[in-house]
Order: structure tokens, then sequence, then C-alpha cells
């Protein structure tokens, strides 16, 4: 009977295909799997894009500059890198953390600061009970800052603009970026990264 089924699986797959009907792939043998865009919502090329405009803005920024200074002079910076704020009606919500971990990484191999393991970020948070709208508040900023031992914050947010007429949609989306200095609350640096998607007739 498991082989008489197996059988017929394998048969209706066939069949399919031979029919023009829809079968599974897999990125190896369709290279192109990943480019294809099948919504208007974001999707891993779409944010790593948005990513990467914002890693390399911060990278090239006068605070990465003067993170270098200072750790020529042995007085290196520690970042701490908290959630992204997603005010999208997307759930990507593991997408963000995991190109976080993509962000977080660029830092540390960028050898000019001292990365505070997000891990021990989430522990501490838990513990002080504060919300992911910390990072913008310099009080408790000053406090958590005090509790991880650190000097910066990068944090960030995605935001979306939806437009529709006569069957057509157009979707703006932005990830804005900014390192906040936990002991003045001053943004060091700030970046929008952008993208359009449509539907068009």
């Amino acid at each position: 009977m498991k082989t008489r089924l197996t059988i017929s699986a394998a048969l209706l797959a066939s069949l399919l295909a031979a029919c023009g009907g829809p079968s599974y792939v897999r990125g190896t043998d369709n290279p192109d799997l990943d480019k294809a865009v099948m919504s208007t919502g974001l999707d891993k090329v779409d944010l790593q894009k948005l990513f990467k405009d914002n890693i390399q803005s911060l990278l090239n920024s006068a605070a990465m500059t003067r993170w270098k200074d200072a750790a020529k002079d042995g007085k290196e910076a520690t970042v701490a890198i908290f959630r992204v704020k997603n005010e999208t009606t997307e759930h990507i919500d593991t997408q963000l953390d995991a190109l976080l971990s993509d962000f977080e990484t660029e830092l540390v191999n960028s050898g000019s600061v001292t990365v505070i393991s997000r891990e021990r970020q989430t522990q501490l948070i838990e513990e002080l009970k504060l919300q992911q709208s910390a990072a913008f508040d310099q009080d408790k900023s000053a406090q958590l800052g005090k509790q991880l031992g650190v000097g910066y914050f990068v944090t960030g947010k995605v935001s979306a603009s939806d437009e529709k007429t006569d069957g057509e949609r157009r979707l703006q989306y932005f990830l804005y970026m900014q390192v906040v200095e936990v002991e003045t609350g001053a943004v060091r640096w700030q970046n929008k990264a952008e993208l359009t998607k449509g539907l068009i007739k």
C-alpha cells in the first residue's frame, strides 16, 4: 500500500509538470527564484537592500571615523544593537532579527568597536522591564547603558506608505536607523534607506 501511494504521488507530480502545472523548486535549481517579485510585501531581497544601504552609510559615517580614531588610542567604543521596530503590517519580525545579526557581524568585523551580545541585552532588558522605546528615551537609555556597559545604541524602525488607485498599488518602504550616544542622548548617526514596490496594470 505504501509503495502504491509513493508511486501515485510521483506519477501525479510528473503529470502536473508535463501539463504545465505548478511544481516545487529549489533556489539551486532556479537561481532567479529569490529575485522574482511575488507581492508588494517586503521580501528577503528588499530587506537585505534596506539593511545594506544603512550599514554602508554607518561604515562611511563620521561616527565610525570617531570610533576608529578612539580605537587607535585604546579607547574602543562599546555598542549595543537594539531591535528594529516594525511599524508596517508586514510579518517580518524574525527576518529583521536575522538581518540585525548581519548588521552586528559587520560592526564586529570592522574591528573598531566592541559589540555587546544581543542575547545579553535581552536578559538585561527583561530584568529592567524596559520596552523597545527605551532606545529613544534618554533617561532610560542612560540607565540601560550603565547596566549593559555601553556608550552607544544602534536602533531603528521600518515604516511604509501605501497608495491605491484604479486597481494599481504603490508601497514605499523606509528603514530609518540611528546611533544614539547613551550619556548625552545625542544622535551621532542617522540614515534612511528606502525602496518602492508596486502592482501595475
